[in-house]
């Protein structure tokens, strides 16, 4: 039997990319309730009917970078009797070009979605999980989180917080011995539009949305601590110990292009 089977799901940035990818499998695989949060909501709703004959769906249109709003949208569940079994914290955008580029506005909505979010988020619904004994999180943090990139320093320090918070919660639940698992996911560039335009080395593909959703959902269900993609993510944090700085910016920027990568970065427009 699954670890999603008549589980209550909540996926952020669930009606586009991987985060609806992941909704489709988390309903294949026999969930009660897929709970979507987006700020789109013509998406939410075709992504709604596209999944009805899987199972129960809700959407809520929630801007996570609002603290207000993601204390509504909770306390909503909660007026509807809707447990959170399954979170996963998959909203979150980049901008690009050198920091000093960005605006203070880029800057502060970059934080409050791709980090500050996940944590208030967590925040109110960790507590319950904690009570039923049961409960799993899934913090999609990146690649960028492990290693530093040129035109992309605020979304790397955004995802550097993530992955250190994310290690951070489950080392703490561990020591109450709490039975709720925590998984930080930390990909390289999807193509999914939101990383348009980048160009990396052979060691360092592309991922592709439906097999990076499986092996998300996978790990879910494995209760993985860590999952990084692809296997060359995995060859950074021993690279970075044992090389010297120079070097690795040699063997690492240089040679494997990582921080050419980028250069013609596109994307989607944020503010």
């Amino acid at each position: 039997m699954s670890t999603f089977n008549q589980q209550n799901i909540l996926i952020t940035g669930g009606a586009s990319g991987i985060g609806k990818i992941m909704g489709r499998i988390a309903l294949e695989k026999g969930a009660r309730n897929l709970v979507i949060w987006d700020i789109d909501q013509e998406a939410m709703n075709r992504t709604a009917k596209e999944f009805a004959h899987l199972g129960q769906v809700t959407t809520q249109k929630v801007d996570v970078s609002q603290l207000d709003e993601i204390k509504i949208a909770c306390l909503e569940l909660e007026k509807e009797n809707l447990q959170i079994n399954i979170l996963i914290n998959n909203a979150g955008i980049i901008v690009g070009g050198n920091f000093w580029q960005n605006s203070h506005e880029k800057i502060q909505k970059t934080m409050a979605i791709n980090t500050a979010a996940l944590m208030h988020l967590t925040r109110e619904i960790l507590p319950g999980m904690m009570d039923r004994k049961q409960g799993h999180i899934v913090n999609i943090s990146s690649a960028a989180s492990l290693v530093a990139n040129p035109k992309m320093s605020v979304y790397a320090a955004s995802k550097w917080a993530v992955t250190a918070w994310s290690e951070s919660l489950r080392l703490e639940l561990e020591a109450v011995g709490s039975p709720v698992n925590v998984t930080t996911v930390t990909p390289s560039y999807i193509s999914t539009g939101m990383f348009e335009g980048v160009k990396t080395h052979w060691i360092q593909p592309i991922l592709e949305p439906e097999k990076t959703a499986q092996r998300i959902i996978r790990a879910v269900e494995k209760d993985k601590i860590i999952i990084r993609m692809p296997w060359s993510v995995y060859m950074t944090p021993f690279l970075k110990g044992l090389l010297p700085i120079r070097w690795f910016d040699l063997v690492v920027g240089k040679w494997l292009k990582v921080y050419k990568s980028m250069d013609e970065f596109r994307g989607k427009k944020i503010l």
